[in-house]
């Protein structure tokens, strides 16, 4: 792998590899790989000579996990694109601050989100957009395109004259929160990602082989876990990737998967629990599955311990962020050790550092810190943010860990107050300041609480101008803010705790 230059060559080399193997499948749609290649240069043809697009441009990308996601992708990155993975369940609000960050010229959007985007476009720099659906052809608005129809379009043109991007070139922008609340993009270059691949597959190397295996994928392609690990790593190992559209639905999710011989298995701790209890999974036949992975929240000894009993399959937990592409640490296989993140990849340093920047010893607590070929470029056009969290070359993680004696590592804590429901990440500042806008409520503060279903839950103690109820905030939540943000508990308060300069302390509410 570490012959390729950027992620075009990636592509191209494994469809010419595995043509013939299958690549992705998703509500009855298989594609191989020769297939994935074609019509990903298709529309790479559309792209360069129809669009108006140059290289460099950006291009949103807003679907569920249906296989013209990877298909979507890979002739961005031929044509020279940068990809911006966005969230399906974004609000309005949430779309136009993404969009508008990344000056965004152009998205491909699932036909059900179309109306939502109708709503915001005009205060956009998108000029093209392109409607996929899951099963059939998509209803059109105006000045909108069908994306099969622009497949089909891009067939008739001139051949592709692939775009050849350096290893520093930005593949994509990858947001994620910050403490302030205001998403942030972390600059991924493709050297950043395929230098991950790389080091993921280094360690599937001893368990998976080539071109031989089956994995489901129920983490959404627009996280960036399941954006390198399954369109990337695996891709280059020419895997078969069972895409999951909505792993809410467990029924659909079992009936989905039952016709396959399951290899690989990526999940989070929420997925694995909901999995374990139901019966038509257990019913299913796991003789096979050599590798469950599971990332973007903490692994509970329960959901480890029932896994196991349930598949006879050890779950091996890694540790990355958006910033780092993602994976920084990952368990040996076979080798786990339950409760820890597992030790740094390959041409990866891990260090564990006091307040004052400087490494402590092994054993006592500190923040994460990170130096390796897949950290970001630093985020786009946020210097200041950048300088921040880069000292000496590492990029430091607001995480709080500690090295074991086993030479793993293993996370305490979080020094920034992110809360994380089902491996999503909220930002106690996002809330609350949409809280605050609400004419009833005077102030709030956000904190998360342990939840035995979603990992953490959002809780927000508000108190109020005028007279208001748990319901009309709640509803109010819904219409601005993604369903896993919405506070479950809502707390009505005299007057929040304060230090003596006037901030909230949100540490007192927890203590609570």
């Amino acid at each position: 792998m570490n012959t390729h230059d950027n992620l075009t060559q990636l592509i191209e080399h494994s469809c010419k590899t595995y043509a013939d193997f299958p690549a992705y499948t998703s509500v009855g749609r298989t594609f191989t790989f020769s297939q994935v290649e074609q019509q990903s240069r298709y529309l790479a043809q559309w792209f360069q000579q129809q669009s108006g697009l140059v290289a460099g441009d950006r291009i949103a990308i807003q679907l569920s996990n249906i296989v013209d996601y990877p298909i979507v992708t890979y002739a961005a990155f031929r044509a020279g694109l940068i990809v911006v993975n966005t969230n399906p369940l974004y609000t309005a609000r949430e779309m136009l601050h993404q969009f508008n960050d990344a000056e965004v010229k152009a998205i491909v959007i699932l036909d059900a989100l179309s109306e939502k985007l109708a709503t915001i476009i005009n205060d956009t720099s998108i000029k093209t957009v392109i409607v996929a659906a899951a099963l059939a052809e998509p209803a059109l608005q105006e000045n909108q395109f069908s994306l099969n129809e622009l497949i089909r379009q891009g067939e008739r043109l001139a051949p592709l004259d692939a775009h050849q991007a350096s290893r520093d070139d930005i593949a994509v922008l990858q947001y994620t929160g910050g403490t302030t609340g205001v998403a942030k993009a972390a600059m991924l270059s493709h050297g950043n990602i395929l230098a991950n691949a790389e080091q993921m597959n280094e360690r599937f190397d001893n368990i998976l082989t080539p071109g031989q295996e089956t994995g489901i994928c129920p983490l959404p392609l627009y996280h960036i876990y399941a954006f390198t690990v399954n369109m990337v790593s695996l891709f280059a190992m020419g895997q078969f990737n069972v895409l999951i559209p909505n792993p809410r639905d467990l029924d659909a999710l079992v009936k989905q998967i039952e016709p396959f011989d399951i290899n690989y298995f990526s999940g989070i701790n929420t997925l694995f629990i909901g999995l374990c209890m139901h019966p038509r999974f257990k019913a299913l036949n796991f003789s096979n599955l050599k590798m469950t992975v599971s990332g973007g929240a903490a692994l509970t000894h329960a959901a480890a311990d029932a896994w196991m009993s349930t598949t006879g399959c050890t779950i091996t937990e890694g540790y990355g962020l958006s910033e780092t592409s993602p994976v920084v640490t990952l368990n040996d296989f076979q080798n786990e050790e339950i409760g820890s993140i597992g030790r740094p990849l390959s041409n990866t340093t891990v260090e564990i550092w006091d307040e004052n920047d400087e490494p402590v010893a092994d054993g006592e607590s500190g923040e994460i810190v990170v130096k390796g070929p897949q950290v970001m470029m630093g985020y786009w056009q946020r210097q200041d943010e950048t300088g921040k969290c880069m000292k000496r070359g590492f990029f430091k993680t607001g995480d709080v860990g500690l090295k074991l004696p086993s030479g793993n590592y293993k996370i305490v804590d979080r020094l920034k107050d992110m809360i994380i429901v089902s491996g999503f990440n909220v930002y106690p500042n996002e809330v609350e300041n949409i809280l605050c806008q609400h004419p009833a409520i005077c102030e709030a503060a956000v904190i998360g609480a342990k939840d035995e279903k979603t990992g953490e839950r959002v809780c927000a103690y508000i108190t109020l101008k005028e007279q208001v109820d748990e319901q009309q905030v709640s509803d109010y939540c819904r219409e601005n803010l993604s369903a896993y943000k919405v506070p479950k508990s809502i707390i009505f308060m005299e007057q929040l705790p304060k230090s003596t300069v006037g901030k909230i302390l949100r540490r007192e509410l927890r203590q609570q």
